[in-house]
């Protein structure tokens, strides 16, 4: 079982597909950090977005799909962009013919370290436990579409 896991953005977006071993350990096939090009308009980094998913897909061939739902900001441009990315990010999913699970940061902490109100640094240090991770692995946004991933592969076991 492998699934692709989403921490949507329009200036950073953190993608991981990890697969589910006959063992139940998690492997990393692949994770990054894909920034957008801050020069350009939404429409063009959202694009950008759209491509750079499908590329990944058609390598990866993931089963399931996972992405962080949007948690409340008083930033509202922040809030529309992302929408928008979220937007896209879920249809090329959809395009693709995945299995498209939503999770709140609260279950995706829960699933991770046991709480659901664990910090970053909680987080962080569960993932590198749970996933072996190359060593320059410094983006927040990578280890949470980790985490996501994982959010993911973990209910596919309790199903």
């Amino acid at each position: 079982m492998k699934t692709l896991g989403i921490d949507p953005g329009y200036d950073r977006i953190g993608i991981a597909v990890l697969e589910k071993k006959q063992n139940g350990k998690e492997v990393r096939l692949f994770s990054e950090c894909f920034m957008t090009d801050r020069v350009k308009n939404i429409h063009e980094r959202i694009f950008s977005i759209a491509e750079r998913l499908d590329t990944i897909i058609e390598k990866y061939k993931p089963n399931r799909f996972a992405i962080e739902t949007i948690f409340h900001t008083k930033n509202t441009k922040t809030v529309i962009g992302v929408s928008e990315a979220r937007g896209v990010i879920i249809y090329i999913a959809s395009k693709h013919k995945l299995s498209i699970q939503e999770y709140t940061p609260n279950q995706i902490k829960n699933a991770t370290t046991g709480y659901g109100k664990a910090t970053k640094e909680q987080v962080y240090s569960m993932v590198t436990r749970l996933v072996t991770l190359p060593k320059n692995l410094k983006q927040d946004d990578e280890i949470d579409a980790i985490a996501i991933a994982i959010t993911d592969l973990a209910h596919v076991k309790n199903l």
